[in-house]
């Protein structure tokens, strides 16, 4: 096991033995939910973009931007949050990870939300939410037992995060059910993920940069975790909190602006300008980078309506710091716990710079009216290639047993 994991500070020293399972697949949650991940990114933006141009039509409870807005949300990066931490949990506790049996019936549960989604003109919104609120629900359950069981208090502030991404969802759907359309459920669903990079990413990235630095023989390291980084992390939860409860109040646009240069600040100490030679690393600070960046252009768009609309400005947390992020994570942590060298290849390079065009594309296309819809179609033309690719290249590694020695 590679020392630079997706989750290297544990209090065991390493990950407990695996089972004998005989299907990979069905070995690390990592497997499954980053392969049913990426493959329903591809087919998710296709539909919603076939969508928009007129070329089926489904959903129409929901519209297509909110389908699309809760299967992004919740359905995608639903899946890769489920296979990192069910990766990660058991480095943090000692226990075995879910594998097998159980570990099957949870990726259906997650692959049947997404079908009754499809659905929901034949089956109607009600029945389709139920199904679909079933599986986060059962997560935060699962992630909740393995933390407290484990006594793991440390990390018990990630099953709170995935709670409230589960009652985001719950909300989503009743707002839908009862009004038509989702409000309070959105933005909880966004700041519950953007937190959950905060925390997270705030951990990982500077950890993995300090150890790739280490081995450079580097004199520069990223500032430790401290004082600072809960002060700008309070910021920020309270910045996330106004917006959630009033996202039109100029108030919550002059926090968000504060959240934007403190996040910048947290990311500055950080030492990513060194790591420019090596992708892998380097993606994850650019894919931090989104969180100022969304929290800046949202502010703006809150006190200055007028220069960019609030809708078209979360697109800088969602494309991009969800998007770029969650894809730094799955190429990096299948190549670590599938016994393969953690470095960069040519097709991890096209699957960064392709997320990074539909980052960029999608958050500039409200800036650009007269280019909006060319935006917007490089943007879902990058998102595509970006999963299509890391399909083509990480997918067979999922499938297959773990690379030995």
């Amino acid at each position: 096991m590679s020392q630079d994991t997706i989750a290297s500070s544990h209090p065991h020293g390493g990950i407990p033995r695996l089972r004998p399972e005989s299907i990979p697949l069905l070995s690390y949650g990592f497997r499954p939910f980053f392969l049913g991940a990426a493959l329903w990114a591809v087919a998710a933006m296709a539909l919603w973009l076939g969508l928009l141009s007129g070329f089926w039509s489904f959903a129409g409870g929901y519209g297509a931007v909110a389908w699309h807005a809760h299967e992004f949300l919740f359905g995608y990066v639903a899946a890769v949050m489920t296979g990192f931490l069910l990766t990660a949990i058991p480095n943090w506790t000692g226990r075995f990870p879910l594998q097998g049996g159980p570990l099957l019936a949870l990726f259906l549960l997650w692959l049947i939300g997404r079908i009754a989604m499809l659905l929901t003109d034949r089956i109607g919104i009600a029945a389709a939410a139920l199904v679909d609120c079933v599986y986060l629900v059962t997560l935060t359950a699962v992630i909740g037992r393995e933390i407290i069981v484990g006594r793991n208090w440390r990390n018990l502030r990630i099953a709170v995060l995935v709670a409230l991404i589960g009652l985001a969802n719950i909300v989503f759907q009743a707002e839908v059910l009862l009004r038509g359309a989702p409000d309070y459920g959105l933005r909880l669903g966004c700041a519950a993920i953007v937190g959950l990079i905060i925390v997270v990413g705030g951990r990982i990235t500077p950890s993995f940069t300090n150890n790739w630095l280490a081995r450079q023989h580097s004199g520069k390291r990223p500032a430790p975790l401290g004082r600072f980084d809960m002060a700008v992390i309070a910021i920020s939860i309270i910045a996330l909190a106004v917006w959630i409860a009033a996202p039109q109040w100029r108030g919550a646009g002059v926090l968000l602006l504060a959240m934007a240069l403190a996040q910048a600040a947290r990311l500055a100490r950080w030492a990513g300008e060194r790591t420019w030679r090596e992708p892998i690393l380097l993606i994850l600070h650019l894919g931090y980078a989104f969180v100022p960046l969304g929290a800046l252009v949202l502010g703006v768009a809150i006190l200055w309506p007028d220069v960019v609309s609030p809708s078209g400005a979360l697109h800088a947390w969602t494309t991009g710091a969800m998007g770029t992020m969650t894809l730094a994570v799955m190429t990096r942590a299948t190549l670590g716990h599938t016994g393969r060298d953690v470095v960069t290849t040519t097709p991890t390079v096209i699957v960064y710079a392709a997320i990074l065009i539909a980052a960029l594309a999608r958050v500039a296309a409200p800036l650009l009216p007269a280019y909006y819809d060319v935006g917007l179609t490089l943007a879902g033309l990058g998102w595509i290639v970006a999963f299509g690719t890391f399909v083509l290249i990480y997918g067979p590694l999922l499938l297959r047993a773990r690379k030995s020695g």
